[in-house]
């Protein structure tokens, strides 16, 4: 049985190919065919020409830019560009002669007129000017080497580069850290600085005095670390308070008071403010909470509203009434 032939889907592959179009055989339209150009003849009148022989007034040469300019500063007064500059294209014709003959005849007798020996015909009063301000006397000669000059020896305490940091600034920080974070103690520091110098000046109490020499409260908030070594040393501790057993014999202890110097005070007064800080209420939350919370802590110190100030009057008397018991603790030595 033969197979049907399926028309419709044979047609589906059949490539249809458009039909090329000759665009060689299009007729051109009649009008364009019969168009012609309009040719001038004998009969006709010539354009009339001006009464004048001279040129027009759009038919002059513009000055170049340069020529306009040094025009405008010689009227002004000011100094306009040098007319007389030349290009370096002269000086390259100089070194071919074969180039020389082609060159236009403005070029040619340049090069023919005489000129003083060793100038040149572009003009170098830039150079010039510049090396001009340069004076001999003033220009130091430096040998080569570093560019930037060596420090001077000895080096400075400060310029270490584990003491780049004021000591109470360092101390404090280190105080602050917790769990070996340092960023984080950084940080905090640097919050506490940012919060006493915003803040409003404070008002001293006169039964809490600030140490001797210290500047007017009004000034403090102008240095912030100023503020912060005033608070600190202020509330500052001059000894400390330690028990003895034997000291006197049997075994009662006995309170010997022991002197501090300035880093061991400054250590005892900061451990004291973060105790105080980290008993007050809270006023907020987040990253910066305790670092205001140790910031208010040195306002209220300065103003004389802080336990810290009791603290400090009561080791001072129990030094001062265990001042006896010094001989027994020279004794156990």
């Amino acid at each position: 049985m033969r197979s049907r032939m399926q028309f419709l889907r044979s047609g589906r592959s059949i490539a249809l190919r458009p039909k090329v179009t000759d665009y060689s055989s299009c007729q051109i339209p009649l009008c364009l065919r019969l168009q012609q150009g309009r040719m001038i003849t004998a009969d006709e009148k010539p354009l009339p020409e001006a009464e004048h022989s001279g040129k027009g007034p759009n038919q002059d040469q513009l000055p170049h830019v340069s020529e306009e300019a040094a025009a405008t500063g010689k009227i002004t007064g000011e100094g306009g560009p040098d007319v007389e500059q030349g290009t370096p294209v002269q000086e390259v014709l100089k070194r071919d002669d074969k180039s020389q003959e082609k060159a236009p005849k403005v070029i040619q007798d340049q090069f023919n007129s005489s000129s003083p020996k060793g100038t040149r015909s572009y003009s170098t009063s830039t150079r010039w000017h510049a090396q001009a301000m340069i004076s001999p006397g003033s220009a130091e000669v430096q040998p080569p080497g570093h560019i930037f000059g060596l420090p001077e020896l000895p080096l400075p305490s400060t310029s270490n580069l584990k003491h780049r940091y004021d000591p109470v600034v360092h101390q404090v920080t280190n105080l602050l850290m917790q769990d070996g974070k340092l960023s984080k103690a950084q940080r905090n520091m640097a919050m506490i600085l940012e919060r006493l110098r915003t803040a409003s000046p404070p008002a001293p109490d006169p039964r809490h005095p600030l140490i001797p020499g210290a500047p007017p409260t009004s000034h403090l908030p102008l240095n912030p670390i100023l503020y912060l070594t005033l608070a600190i040393d202020s509330v500052a501790p001059l000894l400390r308070i330690r028990s003895q057993k034997g000291a006197a014999g049997g075994g009662v202890a006995l309170q010997i008071p022991i002197p501090l110097n300035l880093r061991q005070r400054r250590r005892t007064a900061v451990m004291w403010i973060l105790d105080a800080a980290s008993k007050k209420r809270t006023k907020g939350s987040g990253r910066t909470m305790f670092a205001h919370k140790v910031a208010d802590e040195l306002i209220s110190i300065v103003e004389g509203k802080s336990g810290v100030w009791e603290k400090r009057s009561g080791i001072h008397r129990l030094g001062i009434s265990a001042r006896a018991n010094l001989s027994y603790g020279s004794r156990r030595r």
